[in-house]
């Protein structure tokens, strides 16, 4: 690979940009704001003032929806997910699974599934 690729791939991941870019999509195809530049242009300086402690991040589900999407995880009612479901919800939503700890053999609750969403 050359020096100038690695670099890049440096810079997108020191900024975690992929993971904002997702992000991003994600929100737009969830709100589908009828001016996306100027909704985008709102989610950043929420950010910003989110790293500034000035806000909250902006997020994509609310708590409904997110129990919404365990329901449709959890199709026979069980009350669990599994660890194989509950990393591609995550994945699918954007968010990063590198520091999961999440064993195997492990049931996924609701609450669980929440503090991760």
């Amino acid at each position: 690979m050359a020096a100038g690729e690695e670099q890049s791939r440096e810079y997108l991941r020191r900024h975690r940009l992929p993971e904002l870019l997702q992000h991003l999509g994600a929100l737009l195809l969830f709100h589908r704001p009828e001016r996306p530049r100027e909704f985008l242009i709102q989610v950043l300086e929420r950010v910003k003032a989110g790293r500034r402690a000035e806000g909250e991040y902006p997020d994509l589900m609310d708590e409904a929806n997110v129990e919404a999407m365990f329901g449709l995880l959890d199709v026979l009612g069980q009350g669990h997910i599994s660890p194989v479901q509950y990393r591609e919800a995550l994945k699918t939503l954007g968010l990063s699974t590198a520091d999961l700890e999440v064993g195997d053999d492990e049931n996924i609750t609701l609450e669980v599934f929440k503090e991760g969403v």
